[in-house]
């Protein structure tokens, strides 16, 4: 399949009640391969055709109100459109799967991979997952149900998996059983819907006196997800043999300089780093799963023994210091006392190809960095022309 297929695929043993979504490229094919199984009568879903993805998303959030295990999906101009509907969707603690085929924003036109769809709407009080091939998007669709119906977490998960890079490219996805995935995630079990023999209001005005207590409810929501992700994690592992969680560490254990990544690229940094391993190079990588909530502890853990570490960012966050990732990283840096130097290399904008060049240089100046050495910009951009 490729990781557009994978997801409907997973939506689609997921037995969702309710899919809207609305077609763009690099997602339509997830939409498509599911307005498939409903015409086929492979799912019992209702299938909503609508006008935007603002509509897409605000039927998503009725529909899961009432109670349906409800998925969508979207990318780039499509996400921007549905941002004033993202938080009312958290808000109102809906418990929507959407899988994001991440695409860069106009303008100029781009309808390949980079972040900043996602990182543009990274405060919006979802849970962010990103995935680094088809597999990983099967399998955390898959758990994104579980994640986000847990009565402690209750809030809107996305998927996220780089367009075209995963998205249109084929491999192979060892699928489980629909038994198995009916018998992980069982049927969707509200703890609050609307229902007219027990009524109760959602999305109402709520002036300054309890606007704070609804968001505070949400933080804590965040900070209750991360140990349900690794509860759920563990039971996937238990029925698919494979693990997951918030963070994965590659030749970490005695690393001097590392590389920080999220997404496809954490394949290419992994090669490389076995390439200067083989070279006496002490270098690791350190891969995302999990973006929000943040795993500052985890990320702090692994970076503990680190001298210097590269981040690579997908995005820009204009006028601010470093990138959205880095920025994280910085933070937690200031949190919790870690000592490693850090510096930011922008890459891979409008889906420019991240060579192993690109990350071979990173390594480098990390090394660089770790023997004491000072780089001449805290951030950079690899691969553009001056």
């Amino acid at each position: 399949m490729n990781g557009d297929e994978a997801v409907a695929f997973a939506a689609k043993q997921s037995q969702v009640d309710v899919v809207a979504a609305y077609p763009i490229t690099p997602q339509t094919i997830m939409v498509e391969r599911f307005s498939d199984y409903v015409a086929n009568g492979e799912v019992d879903t209702q299938f909503v055709c609508v006008e935007s993805e603002h509509s897409a998303l605000s039927a998503c959030v009725g529909s899961s109100l009432a109670g349906s295990r409800v998925f969508t999906a979207t990318s780039s101009q499509g996400l921007a459109l549905m941002h004033e509907v993202l938080y009312l969707a958290s808000g109102m603690r809906t418990p929507i799967v959407m899988a994001v085929a991440n695409r860069a924003l106009s303008a100029p036109i781009n309808i390949h991979n980079d972040h900043s769809d996602m990182m543009g709407s990274r405060d919006c009080g979802w849970i962010q997952i990103y995935a680094e091939n088809a597999q990983e998007a099967y399998d955390w669709t898959l758990q994104a149900f579980r994640i986000a119906e847990d009565h402690k977490v209750s809030l809107p998960v996305t998927v996220n998996l780089d367009g075209f890079t995963i998205s249109h490219a084929m491999e192979g996805v060892a699928v489980l059983e629909e038994e198995e995935v009916g018998d992980f995630q069982g049927k969707r079990n509200p703890m609050y819907k609307l229902d007219l023999t027990n009524p109760m209001t959602f999305g109402a005005l709520t002036l300054p006196d309890y606007y704070s207590e609804f968001k505070r409810q949400q933080v804590e929501a965040m900070k209750n997800a991360p140990p349900v992700i690794a509860s759920v994690a563990n039971e996937f592992q238990k029925i698919s043999g494979r693990q997951y969680s918030n963070v994965s560490a590659f030749n970490m254990e005695d690393a001097d300089a590392a590389v920080i990544c999220m997404g496809s690229v954490a394949g290419t940094a992994r090669t490389v780093a076995t390439k200067l391993r083989k070279q006496g190079k002490r270098v690791g990588v350190v891969k995302l799963w999990q973006y929000r909530p943040f795993p500052t502890r985890e990320v702090a853990n692994v970076l503990s023994k680190v001298k210097s570490v590269g981040v690579i960012d997908r995005a820009i966050s204009f006028g601010a210091p470093y990138g959205p990732l880095c920025s994280d990283i910085a933070s937690t840096e200031v949190l919790t006392g870690i000592q490693a130097k850090i510096f930011n290399v922008i890459c891979g904008l409008g889906g420019r190809d991240v060579k192993p060049s690109d990350i071979e240089g990173i390594f480098e100046t990390a090394l660089k960095q770790a023997k004491g050495a000072p780089i001449d910009d805290p951030v950079t951009f690899a691969g553009v022309r001056p």
